[in-house]
């Protein structure tokens, strides 16, 4: 399948787009990876946009088959059946995918791990009964975590769990990295004017004709909404999650300008659950287990949604401050944080955001 898709791609390439005068916007949505994707593009007809966004989703669809936990079948999940200490060949975007984990998870000291599965499992059900999880489950699902308990082999593509009961869980990276590989496949149809919105991600390829970028505006704390995003002409109006805010919700904290960049963010706003008076986020600690506590809504502006998504995950998990050193010590990223402290939300920004204007991220992108 892998090699069948880079050579459609390959082939189409090098067809040439029309001037934007003779481009029409057209949108496409289809439910994969539990959430909705959104395609918005330009072309120059319906039929030629609609092809490039089945393509789009059929790489989508593809990814999803094989990154998710829920299907045993799954490439991820037959994976984790594999006995301990067993080197498999993987396939080459599953082995991509690891390969990028392992290197977050690298500088961040593990509060991205892609081995957090069996805790995360207990704080699915945990999220449905409203009840934390058993002390003695938790602990026994903690003693198969630990990112340097996976290793990879590049020269061979294999993957090694090391320990008994080992789960892999993609779900922080799956969406910015299906989202990155479907703005491809639209580039590779000669399509670049496009920008791809899956849930908390966006990926956002050439601006809209006659446009410096795709506006993206970044929600508040407050209230369920997520990110915004339209052009500068108001004629896309798409949401991550829902609808464009209702006149009586709050407004939009930030406005950026994206091309050929990408946005996440991540917090508690819609997953969570409260036990005993405490609300925890749907969002794990690798390294302690429990769901996090802390009230922070996370965006991260940089090159492509594989890295926004994976990072805004291990910034909420490592917190505020630990979180900017993170994003300070990486070239290309910003960082958007809101804080909820009482009644109060608190804003903090990386110098790269502080560097980019209201409405205009474009110095990241280029």
């Amino acid at each position: 399948m892998f090699g069948l898709l880079a050579s459609l791609v390959w082939q189409t390439g090098c067809r040439s787009t029309p001037a934007g005068a003779d481009l029409h916007r057209f949108e496409f949505k289809q439910p994969h990876m539990g959430t909705l994707f959104t395609i918005t593009l330009y072309a120059p007809d319906e039929t030629r946009a609609r092809g490039a966004s089945d393509a789009a989703f059929a790489k989508i669809a593809a990814l999803d088959r094989m990154m998710t936990d829920y299907d045993p079948e799954s490439e991820l999940m037959l994976l984790c059946q594999k006995p301990a200490g067993q080197p498999v060949r993987v396939s080459n975007e599953l082995f991509d995918v690891l390969q990028k984990s392992q290197r977050l998870a690298e500088l961040s000291d593990g509060a991205f791990d892609v081995t957090v599965g069996p805790v995360v499992r207990l704080w699915r059900r945990a999220r449905r009964t409203e009840t934390l999880p058993p002390p003695e489950m938790l602990a026994h699902a903690r003693a198969a975590v630990g990112y340097k308990k996976l290793k990879l082999d590049a020269r061979n593509q294999t993957v090694t769990l090391t320990v008994l009961d080992m789960q892999l869980d993609l779900g922080g990276i799956g969406k910015g990295y299906a989202a990155t590989k479907a703005l491809e496949v639209l580039k590779g149809h000669g399509l670049p004017r496009a920008l791809i919105a899956a849930s908390g991600d966006i990926a956002a390829g050439d601006p809209p004709p006659g446009r410096r970028g795709w506006r993206v505006g970044i929600g508040n704390l407050v209230g369920t909404r997520s990110t915004a995003s339209q052009n500068s002409t108001n004629e896309l109006r798409t949401r991550w999650n829902a609808s464009l805010p209702r006149e009586d919700e709050p407004p939009l904290s930030k406005t950026l300008l994206l091309r050929n960049a990408a946005a996440s963010t991540s917090g508690d706003m819609e997953q969570f659950v409260e036990i005993d008076g405490r609300r925890y986020s749907h969002i794990v600690d690798p390294r302690t287990g429990v769901g996090l506590t802390e009230r922070l809504q996370v965006t991260i502006i940089a090159k492509s949604a594989t890295a926004t998504d994976s990072f805004a995950t291990a910034v909420s998990v490592l917190g505020l401050e630990r979180g900017l050193v993170l994003v300070e010590s990486q070239p290309g990223l910003a960082a958007f944080i809101l804080r909820k402290n009482g009644g109060q939300t608190e804003t903090f920004e990386s110098r790269g955001f502080k560097n980019i204007p209201r409405a205009n991220a474009e110095s990241l992108a280029r």
